[in-house]
């Protein structure tokens, strides 16, 4: 076997139509920078993220990037329903940017949109692996702010720049999505090399024959992030995609040199390597999953709040109820919930999503002290049930799978703690409870056994 179907093959280990693994615990390193440690537990109080695919792709309202992968068409091209062949498609793909022009785009709407509804940290595309930058780089002219870009001579147009420092200024973190892959590069995309016009996820050659060629594409990366490290202002994490471009599958970029030169100008910057383990994967990301257990490591969900990344024409989105319950059992399993919204391609976000985000606002109003700052608790998540705590506090959850589910006059709770005080968060204070063999039955307020169940009661226990 080929070194370069070696690489083939890792590459499909890291990821499945488009949905990336995540890494086992056994593979965490703990940093040993006490800078990091802290930061690492300010990250785990956040719990709320909002995350953006956001690009020319957006036109199209079909996956981002992985159309371009030949190696992927039978699972990424299922939304390509005009008559095109690879070829053509590759070539409209790429030229999507001469007609980008998101000119309805209010950064500052959206970072007061996430703020006042609970989310503590955006989580951007600054370039997906279709290579396509959403800030002012000088390292290609594939770029928002690129002369074939119309959207270049907006006073928004370092759209980067103008959402970093929109949800800065509303006291948000701000995590820095950059693909490790770069598809229009030259240095890694070659035309004409071993694999002639057949894309795939990794490099169109063997780096280990090339080395030459290899090294101008290790250049080209480090000098992209380090523009963003260096020109962007204060940025929480450095949140790296395409797991395949790693030193075990042959595509060495040299990570840790340009992560360490980037905490030289941002000491407390941590990283996300996705799925490569190691001192450089700081956080654990599953994708549009979660654990069946608590991990014992920072991590962190990147779900869809409808089905796709990118926008889709008419998506199927998740329920406000939903989007809770979600919320919570990640919570409760110890990581952050990086809620993906898709913006549409005039720079506005659909109206679904904004009500989306207001509804879980209005309910972390009411219910957010048991979210926030917030640890994991045995039993964890027990059916409907889920617990965290803070402090001397225990929180339960009991979720409401839908609203015409019946409110008890009694809730038990299968925890085996001792607790003096039981009160409803939202509601009333000092609830009647006893202890049983099984746990805690608490009964309920009469205002809140009602007709309509709602999204979750949540007990305070002290």
């Amino acid at each position: 076997m080929s070194e370069l179907n070696v690489t083939e093959q890792e590459q499909e280990q890291v990821v499945e139509q488009g949905v990336h693994n995540y890494s086992s615990e056994e593979e965490w390193v703990k940093p040993e920078s006490p800078l990091l440690l802290e930061r690492l537990e300010w990250f785990k109080d956040q719990k709320l993220g909002l995350m953006m695919h956001w690009g020319p792709y957006s036109q199209l309202g079909v996956v981002e990037s992985w159309a371009l992968s030949d190696k992927d068409e039978e699972w990424s091209r299922d939304g390509i329903d005009w008559d095109v062949d690879a070829d053509e498609l590759k070539r409209q793909y790429f030229g999507l940017n001469k007609t980008f022009n998101p000119v309805r785009f209010q950064p500052e709407l959206w970072a007061e949109l996430a703020a006042e509804n609970g989310f503590k940290y955006l989580n951007f595309t600054t370039k997906h692996h279709d290579g396509f930058c959403m800030w002012d780089t000088h390292t290609t002219d594939y770029r928002v702010t690129g002369p074939d870009c119309p959207f270049h001579t907006h006073k928004y147009a370092d759209i980067c720049k103008q959402l970093f420092d929109a949800f800065r200024a509303k006291g948000l973190g701000i995590s820095a999505y950059f693909s490790k892959a770069d598809w229009n590069t030259p240095s890694y995309w070659a035309p004409g090399m071993e694999r002639g016009t057949f894309t795939s996820r990794g490099p169109s050659y063997n780096p280990k024959e090339y080395p030459w060629l290899w090294e101008q594409f290790v250049k080209f990366t480090h000098e992209q992030i380090m523009e963003l490290m260096t020109k962007y202002g204060r940025i929480e994490m450095l949140w790296l995609d395409a797991g395949w471009v790693c030193e075990q599958s042959g595509q060495d970029i040299r990570l840790g040199e340009v992560v360490e030169k980037a905490r030289e100008v941002q000491p407390w910057l941590l990283s996300a390597d996705r799925t490569v383990g190691g001192a450089y994967e700081n956080v654990i990301t599953p994708e549009q999953t979660l654990p069946e257990r608590p991990l014992n490591v920072p991590w962190e969900s990147c779900i869809t709040m409808g089905t796709s990344f990118s926008f889709r024409y008419e998506d199927n989105y998740k329920s406000v109820r939903q989007l809770i319950h979600l919320l919570v059992e990640i919570v409760a399993k110890g990581g952050n919930l990086a809620l993906n919204v898709g913006p549409q391609p005039d720079g506005r976000l659909s109206q679904t999503a904004i009500d989306r985000i207001k509804g879980m606002g209005a309910w972390l109003n009411v219910h957010g002290e048991a979210i926030y700052g917030t640890r994991v608790c045995a039993p964890y998540s027990v059916g409907n049930y889920h617990f965290t705590q803070k402090e001397e506090t225990t929180y339960a959850f009991y979720l409401y799978k839908d609203e015409q589910e019946m409110v008890k006059e009694e809730v038990h709770l299968p925890i085996t703690q001792e607790f003096s005080r039981i009160d409803l968060v939202g509601g009333q204070d000092n609830l009647q409870f006893q202890r049983t063999e099984n746990g805690i039955v608490v009964r309920m307020p009469e205002n809140a056994v009602s007709e309509q169940a709602p999204i979750a009661h949540v007990f305070r226990m002290k």
